[in-house]
């Protein structure tokens, strides 16, 4: 398979999780907002690669949570009882990490936006 041939496959594979993930929609427009906030502040270079990270952590584990269930949705519950614990992890392992990624923009941006946001 051409390399061409490659990116096309995987850029199908975004546009698909992202036309019927309405949860990584929400992951998008959150990772837009930040992209903006990194566009706009002065910041470090560290904290840009952090941020980049983030964001990249959570879509990418939003994806793996889709992969998960859609897999799993083809062994079908009754079969085992463990499908329906299995997408239960994988959506926590999702909310785990947004939670984090959440922490982590508001450590980086705190400092460069309280000015606005604390009236003295």
């Amino acid at each position: 398979m051409s390399i061409f041939r490659s990116f096309f496959c995987a850029l199908r594979g975004l546009v698909q999780v992202w036309r019927e993930e309405r949860n990584f929609k929400i992951h998008m427009f959150a990772a837009l907002a930040v992209v903006v906030l990194m566009l706009i502040l002065p910041l470090k270079a560290w904290e840009y690669i952090v941020l980049t990270l983030t964001i990249a952590l959570v879509l990418i584990l939003e994806i793996a949570n889709t992969i998960t269930e859609r897999f799993v949705d083809m062994v079908k519950p009754r079969l085992h009882g463990y499908v329906g614990a299995i997408k239960d992890m994988m959506a926590g392992a999702v909310l785990i990490m947004s939670i984090a990624a959440a922490v982590v923009g508001v450590i980086i941006f705190f400092p460069h936006l309280a000015p606005f946001v604390i009236q003295y």
